[in-house]
């Protein structure tokens, strides 16, 4: 029998997980299998690599040895298929992920056409949720991957960044701003304030800089939280009040002259956007192939 790298990926699976039927449903294996695949690691190396108990599995010495080389073993695939997968241009598959919200609604819909056109074969199915939703889809093998707006801590998955993207001040285009080159913070402060609601991604960052910057966020006069961009470039454009929103999310009336998009001189909100998937998930390679895509092309000419 010959070393081979499924049952390395099982193994860690299994070792990352702390039981047999979890690592099961992960790897979308039975228990049976998964149990023989472990016994066979281990007739290979002459030598038990679990602690088999009631309750959680723990590694023998010789597990915990082997643990390293089986997660290099995992990247080495990972870092193989990304390599690959500037040449597969006859890919075929679908692309399953979820995406935030900002994300979802006006960044990606820019990029699909662009990948879409580069690799016709692939097919795109898109979940847009919120951060939450998305990790307990993932979590639940649901979905591939997820593409969010602020950084989570979760032990259980890999997260890059992958996207640049930076918050403008959005005004109306009647609004005594407008005719402004640039404002100051200490000019917006001034004005109503319409905001996405507590725990969005792009409320996060806006509180972050304006925290950083030592600006007491209780001076905000903030007249509405809603719950989503669309709502909220609504009511800006309405003259209730400015806001801080993605220039991407705003290009449509921008360019219909509705809204103004303005730099402050004083705050920079940019932030990432960031890829997330289970550390011990091997992505499909439509995934690793689109990640690519947005690490590698200059988005720029399409957003």
């Amino acid at each position: 029998m010959a070393l081979n790298f499924h049952q390395l990926h099982i193994f860690y699976t299994v070792a990352e997980r702390g039981s047999f039927s979890a690592a099961a449903q992960a790897l979308h294996m039975t228990q049976p299998a998964v149990t023989m695949q472990i016994q066979s690691l281990e007739d290979y190396f002459g030598t038990k690599l679990l602690h088999r108990s009631t309750k959680r599995i723990e590694l023998t010495e010789a597990g915990s040895a082997l643990i390293p080389y089986a997660q290099r073993s995992i990247d080495l695939i990972r870092e193989t298929d990304a390599s690959m997968s500037k040449f597969t241009k006859q890919l075929k598959g679908r692309l399953q992920l979820g995406a935030s919200l900002t994300i979802g609604e006006y960044i990606l819909p820019r990029l699909l056409g662009p990948f879409g056109q580069e690799y016709p074969h692939i097919g795109i199915s898109m979940k847009v949720m919120n951060t939450a939703q998305i990790t307990e889809e993932i979590v639940n093998h649901q979905l591939n991957f997820g593409l969010i707006e602020a950084p989570i801590n979760h032990p259980d998955m890999h997260m890059e960044a992958v996207l640049s993207d930076e918050l403008k001040l959005v005004v109306a285009s009647s609004h005594p701003l407008a005719a402004a080159s640039e404002v100051s913070i200490r000019d917006v402060l001034e004005y109503p304030v319409v905001l996405r609601e507590q725990g969005s991604g792009t409320r996060l960052v806006m509180e972050e800089e304006l925290r950083r910057c030592q600006i007491d966020l209780a001076s905000l006069k903030i007249v509405m939280e809603l719950g989503s961009t669309g709502a909220v470039k609504s009511a800006v454009e309405a003259g209730l009040g400015v806001s801080f929103l993605s220039s991407s999310s705003v290009k449509h009336e921008v360019s219909l002259g509705l809204i103004r998009t303005l730099p402050i001189t004083d705050v920079q909100f940019k932030r990432q956007f960031y890829s997330i998937y289970l550390k011990s998930a091997l992505l499909p390679i439509s995934a690793v192939t689109f990640l690519a895509f947005l690490r590698e092309r200059d988005l720029r000419q399409w957003l």
